[in-house]
């Protein structure tokens, strides 16, 4: 066996092993109370953002020791870091206090249309309305922003365990499926969409409208069946000092405008987020604290993500060629619940001669999946890692995630392959 094929095979090993760690953080959470003298480790390798940055790191040693130094570093070079510091710098601009008090009055005042009880029609706009808004300001905005929503209005107020798994499985739902109204803002469309050459119309015309029906039967079903809890909340806001003048938000939305602009040219979206940072610490009084932790926190995820994911293509794409349209779409949607639904679409984007019903199940299947674990889509550690602290010791289940999907993953099935 030689170098390059071992590391495959420990590639795999160490990917399968950080899927199984992503399953078992609540129990380093545990052995960090049984003891305490350790408890900043356990509680760092506990985080599941640090998984895969972790296990990539050894990844990285392993193929020092097996290929080489350089060849190592030279693998580490070759990787494509331009989502992980993107999601960063939208996350850190779409949290601040400007841009998340003028989505809470964008839905507030679309809301007051909706003639039932106000948090029963604010819960349904967020719900349906924000991922959808995600087509036109990417994805990982649309989750920061639904997901701060949320945390404010609804998880900060004491909803049942049974409500916050039910949102959370169905935002990350509702999310990667509003995204496929353009080209530009999910993931996993954007890495095929320049190669296929599908625009705009191509994606209203043959995902979008889909997508729009799901999203909005998901937002409908789920706000109908916990509609008396969220009438019964009090979510009056007591806090006065939160206004800030319209010159801020204007810039700040400014700012996250550039950002999605230039999403793929790092250099020019990561200039403007430090420009932000300066801005916000000269107008320090319209501003809450930064998500800058949170932000860095899900970047390292992505990037290990990115490092453990570039050495699964020698199985990933002779898995996913050997299989026929229909195939491919229940396959894509199952293996996107264990890597990334954007690197699928990748590797079938480098194959040749494809058939237009295998572009298109290969796609909707990687975006009907992706709301089904923390890993099956880019935004869902953001929403994770906003949300986190409303869980019981900070810990989002993976199975009760997963169960939790499962019924708007079906209604996203139903979308895509008989509508």
């Amino acid at each position: 066996m030689t170098g390059e094929t071992a590391v495959q095979w420990i590639a795999a090993g160490l990917f399968a092993l950080a899927i199984i760690h992503t399953f078992s953080t609540k129990f380093f959470e545990q052995l960090a109370h049984r003891h305490p003298e350790h408890a900043g480790v356990f509680h760092l390798i506990g985080e599941i953002e640090v998984v895969f940055g972790l296990w990539a790191m050894v990844l990285i040693v392993v193929m020092a020791v097996l290929i080489g130094q350089a060849d190592a570093i030279a693998y580490l070079d070759s990787r494509n870091f331009t989502e992980p510091m993107f999601v960063f710098a939208i996350m850190v601009i779409a949290g601040s206090r400007p841009i998340l008090r003028f989505a809470l009055w964008c839905v507030r005042q679309l809301a007051s249309f909706i003639p039932v009880h106000r948090n029963v029609a604010f819960f349904f706009v967020t719900m349906s309305l924000v991922p959808l808004l995600g087509s036109f300001i990417t994805e990982p905005a649309a989750m920061t922003l639904a997901a701060m929503i949320l945390r404010d209005k609804f998880f900060a107020h004491g909803i049942s365990n049974r409500l916050k798994y039910a949102t959370i499985g169905t935002l990350f739902v509702n999310i990667s499926i509003g995204g496929t109204l353009t080209p530009f803002a999910a993931p996993p469309v954007l890495m095929v969409a320049g190669t296929w050459g599908w625009d705009v119309w191509f994606m209203i015309a043959t995902f979008g409208w889909k997508a729009t029906i799901a999203v909005f039967f998901n937002g409908f079903v789920l706000t109908s069946v916990f509609r008396r809890e969220l009438a019964r909340l009090d979510t009056t806001s007591k806090a006065t000092a939160e206004r800030v003048p319209s010159f801020a938000v204007v810039i700040h939305v400014l700012f996250l405008a550039g950002v999605v602009a230039f999403a793929h040219h790092p250099a020019v979206f990561m200039g403007l987020l430090l420009f932000f940072l300066g801005f916000a610490t000269a107008y320090k009084q319209y501003q809450d604290r930064l998500i800058l932790r949170e932000g860095l926190l899900v970047a390292f995820f992505l990037a290990g993500l990115v490092v453990l994911g570039g050495q699964q293509q020698w199985w990933l794409q002779p898995l996913l060629t050997g299989m026929d349209a229909t195939t491919v779409y229940f396959g894509a949607t199952a293996l996107t619940a264990v890597t990334d639904n954007a690197a699928l679409t990748y590797l079938g984007s480098l194959v040749q001669g494809l058939s237009p019903e295998f572009k298109y199940a290969l796609v909707a299947g990687a975006v009907t999946g992706g709301g089904l674990t923390i890993i099956a889509n880019a935004p869902n550690p953001a929403g994770f890692a906003i949300l986190r602290g409303h869980f019981s010791d900070e810990a989002i289940h993976p199975v009760g995630l997963l169960f939790s999907a499962l019924p708007p993953t079906l209604v996203a099935i139903i979308a895509f392959q008989v509508l």
